[in-house]
């Protein structure tokens, strides 16, 4: 990597080079781009409003690290609007219990309020004994997904959010489309969006504000803030066919710059045309937990095997 001078302010050494742009930038121009491209993501898409009560989520990873950190920055300057850290403990030996002591760490530092839960608590046993009891089973990552979702959104609810920020990257975004391509799952490549509202009210806004910055620069931005990552790598990641994905993408962004930015543009272009076409989805209160769903029985209850318990309860 040629790391000449900074090519924005000619005086420090490079630290960054932004292939895609053919810039190379010092730690402080880095650090001050990539923030201002999420204050300018935030803003396009109008996420947030000054009176807002914010649920981070927060892994302990570098992504949601730097969300938090970022927003906390942002978060100075309108002092009516709050945040509060949620973290999920999904129950998995030897890796989440260093994330949860890390977010745990940064929430005291920064001041932030921070709400811990754990998948035994909201559902009665961790991923590991849960998976432990699945004689046949789907990919970990599919239960921890919806698991995590709904533990999250209860996490919200219980510190009085009205809105829920997600660390979802660039390459997250661009490798969940091409997962839901590969499944055939339109309906949902349709409805993605930085900004997912319910204006009927049944679940809580959703954002993402680092949907435009690169999984990369997130790891760069974190180590020019000296941040402190988890370590461990999760252990059921080698199962989700998203973990072959990103490498095949990581891949072509190498011998390719800036295909992972017109690989989102297209997405983009794409719901656009679609969306207006696409039937609103017909949202319920599960009847097991009263989480909003489109079927009877949401997801996370139907994977606990609720579903049977409630199709034996006379009417």
């Amino acid at each position: 990597m040629d790391l000449r001078s900074c090519t924005v302010c000619q005086r420090n050494p490079g630290y960054f080079r932004r292939e895609y742009e053919g810039k190379v930038l010092c730690k402080s121009c880095f650090r001050e781009s990539l923030e201002r491209k999420v204050r300018r993501t935030i803003s396009h898409w109008d996420m947030f409003s000054p009176d807002d009560h914010v649920a981070v989520a927060v892994s302990g990873g570098k992504d949601s690290l730097t969300l938090l950190m970022i927003l906390h920055k942002l978060w100075k300057r309108f002092p009516r609007t709050r945040i509060t850290a949620v973290t999920v403990d999904e129950g998995i030996a030897g890796y989440r219990e260093e994330a949860v002591d890390i977010a745990t760490k940064y929430c005291k530092d920064l001041g932030i309020e921070h709400e811990i839960v754990s998948f035994e608590d909201l559902y009665g046993y961790g991923l590991d004994d849960f998976l432990k009891s699945k004689q046949e089973r789907m990919t970990a990552c599919s239960y921890c997904g919806v698991f995590r979702r709904k533990a999250i959104n209860l996490a919200a609810k219980k510190v009085g959010a009205n809105k829920i920020a997600t660390a979802h990257n660039l390459d997250d975004i661009v490798q969940t489309y091409m997962l839901n391509l590969f499944q055939g799952d339109a309906e949902r490549f349709v409805r993605f969006s930085p900004v997912l509202k319910d204006p009927r009210g049944l679940f809580l806004t959703r954002v993402k504000p680092l949907c435009e910055i690169p999984e990369r620069e997130i790891v760069m931005y974190g180590y020019a803030q000296d941040l402190q990552f988890q370590t461990a790598s999760c252990p059921y990641m080698t199962e989700a066919l998203r973990n072959e994905l990103r490498t095949v993408l990581n891949k072509l962004e190498l011998a390719h710059p800036g295909v992972t930015f017109s690989a989102y543009r297209a997405m983009l272009r794409l719901r656009s045309f679609a969306e207006p076409n696409l039937a609103p989805s017909h949202l319920q209160p599960c009847k097991s937990c009263g989480e909003p769903t489109t079927f009877e029985i949401c997801e996370a209850c139907k994977m606990q095997g609720i579903n049977s318990v409630i199709s034996e309860i006379p009417a």
